[in-house]
């Protein structure tokens, strides 16, 4: 990571040392820059979308080194999957709709019969920085790490990012979440990851251009500058911790922040059909919170940012891993 500098005079006299550091600390986090430069992996479960242009966008304006690496297709509730769609070049397979509807990758980032994996051939997107897989989201993920990354900075990156995704990922949902899933696989590698997601309020597939894309892309730049400002050019998060943030719907500069949970408030309303077409079917706010749900990330999320950390993999607490230890001690002891 290389040092930023965010115009605060060093050349201080004795007297106004002190006075100085403390105005240099407290706006740090007002910096039209960021502390530290990055190296950052953007990835996402959506393919090309207007919040992944208007996050890559606001990145690379912070002075930040991005390369991009998602799905050819939407890959939303593929969770932690590792499947290729095509191996060579790009044919329907279990994307068959999307493939045929768009005779490509989403919102053109690629034709049918392109490479299974490769750049961005969408004009205003060929400059290196953009790639898609033809797979599951943790495939692009995995692109992005082992090919991309070294290929560019000759090592992994500062930070990976996935999303924001179009649709919160809170409550019951985040286990089968594709965002959720390249972030925790980042982590899983010991790299600072964090999840992103925003309403589905920000979806613009004709100009990818939502304002509300540009919104949530500044509330991340102002994240990361304050995770920046605690780090002292140290990592970004302690090995063994993800984020998984969640933006409100008509997001505003100045919307709150809160410490959140994760709960089991189901937003989605996930069911299996009970006739054909077989399949989930889902109903956005047709749920109720209940008054033990009133502080996790799925409720909160309704009208602040949520930000909620992440443990890696699936261990129970402390308490819960006693518990069976107890239980089970005479199948254990033999």
């Amino acid at each position: 990571m290389v040092p930023y500098d965010c115009g605060f005079d060093r050349n201080f006299t004795n007297r106004e040392t002190m006075i100085h550091r403390s105005i240099a600390a407290a706006g740090l986090l007002l910096c039209t820059g960021p502390a530290f430069a990055l190296n950052i992996l953007l990835t996402n479960d959506d393919g090309l979308t207007s919040n992944l242009k208007a996050l890559y966008d606001e990145l690379k304006a912070r002075g930040h080194d991005v390369i991009v690496s998602v799905p050819c297709t939407g890959q939303s509730g593929r969770g932690a999957a590792m499947v290729m769609y095509s191996t060579t070049v790009i044919v329907p397979d279990n994307d068959k709709t999307q493939v045929d509807a768009e005779q490509g990758c989403h919102n053109g980032a690629a034709a049918l019969g392109a490479p299974a994996v490769g750049p961005f051939t969408k004009s205003g997107y060929t400059g290196g920085d953009f790639s898609y897989v033809h797979g599951t989201p943790v495939m692009a993920t995995m692109y992005g790490l082992d090919v991309l990354a070294p290929a560019r900075w000759g090592k992994a990156p500062d930070l990976v990012l996935s999303g924001p995704n179009e649709g919160q990922n809170v409550g019951r949902i985040v286990n089968g979440s594709g965002t959720v899933s390249n972030a925790q696989f980042a982590a899983a590698r010991n790299l600072p990851a964090i999840a992103l997601s925003a309403g589905t309020d920000t979806v613009d597939d004709k100009g990818l251009a939502n304002p509300n894309s540009k919104v949530v892309a500044q509330l991340t730049t102002l994240l990361l500058q304050a995770l920046q400002a605690k780090a002292g050019g140290g990592a970004l998060l302690p090995v063994g911790v993800a984020l998984n943030v969640n933006f409100p719907n008509a997001p505003t500069a100045n919307v709150a922040w809160a410490f959140a949970r994760h709960g089991t408030f189901d937003l989605y309303g996930m069911k299996f059909s009970s006739k054909a077409p077989w399949g989930a079917t889902y109903s956005i706010g047709g749920a109720t919170p209940t008054a033990g749900q009133a502080e996790d990330e799925s409720v909160v999320v309704q009208k602040k940012v949520a930000v909620t950390a992440m443990q890696i993999g699936f261990d129970q607490r402390a308490a819960g891993q006693q518990w069976l230890r107890l239980r089970l001690h005479d199948l254990f002891a033999k």
